[in-house]
């Protein structure tokens, strides 16, 4: 899962990146509107953390531009302004989750968690594909009642996969959920990547489908495409 963080200030901004990058997120962090302004309209992103006090552009005018270019991502605010008159006017602009700073990161963690699952519409915070599960709070994979264990990357890709049981991810898709704007991408690392998976899913009913010129699409050995 790939998040926006637009954060001023840089300590705190390099120290979130730091906690969600260990929790297998991939973190793309700005510093002022206008950076984040250009990359919402470049990119795709699964959700974004926002602070509204920002140098430039301001983050409410960040989410107002956001939603005026019908862009649904799940948008959390952060940010010192805790009185009534801010929560309401950073929900009413479009927020989906408001958080005052100071905060506690396990909370933070949790509402993040659960903005996801209501994006992907995934009610429940177990996902399961035949005898692989994930448990979206943990962020722990388990097959045949085993925890697997996958790089971050490998991660990545089988979050975005079992996300989308049943349907079709292109490579794109999957690149984009992966690498975040400093890394150096390359679409044919997907590929190694989803060799590495078939290899540690094997003895489960779990597979990865390759569709030529579409993507790759996660499902039971016994389920047809």
């Amino acid at each position: 899962m790939r998040i926006l963080l637009v954060e001023d200030h840089r300590p705190l901004s390099e120290w979130l990146a730091m906690t969600l990058h260990r929790e297998n997120y991939t973190v793309d962090c700005v510093y002022n509107g206008e950076d984040a302004d250009h990359l919402l309209l470049t990119q795709q992103y699964d959700l974004v953390i926002l602070d509204i006090s920002l140098p430039g552009m301001n983050g409410e005018k960040v989410l107002q531009r956001l939603r005026s270019r019908n862009n649904n991502v799940p948008v959390l605010i952060l940010t010192a302004n805790n009185s009534v008159q801010g929560r309401v006017s950073g929900l009413n602009t479009g927020a989906d989750d408001y958080m005052a700073k100071p905060f506690d990161v396990s909370e933070l963690e949790a509402r993040i968690r659960a903005l996801l699952r209501r994006s992907s519409q995934h009610a429940n915070p177990i996902l399961q594909c035949g005898t692989l599960v994930y448990d979206t709070n943990s962020r722990l994979f388990v097959l045949d009642g085993k925890q697997l264990s996958l790089t971050r990357r490998e991660h990545a890709v089988l979050e975005t996969l079992i996300s989308k049981a049943g349907k079709t991810v292109s490579k794109q898709a999957l690149a984009e959920s992966l690498f975040a704007m400093a890394d150096e991408a390359s679409p044919d690392a997907i590929e190694v990547y989803i060799h590495r998976l078939r290899k540690k899913l094997e003895h489960g009913d779990a597979a990865i489908i390759t569709l030529r010129g579409l993507g790759y699409l996660l499902k039971q050995h016994n389920a047809t495409a």
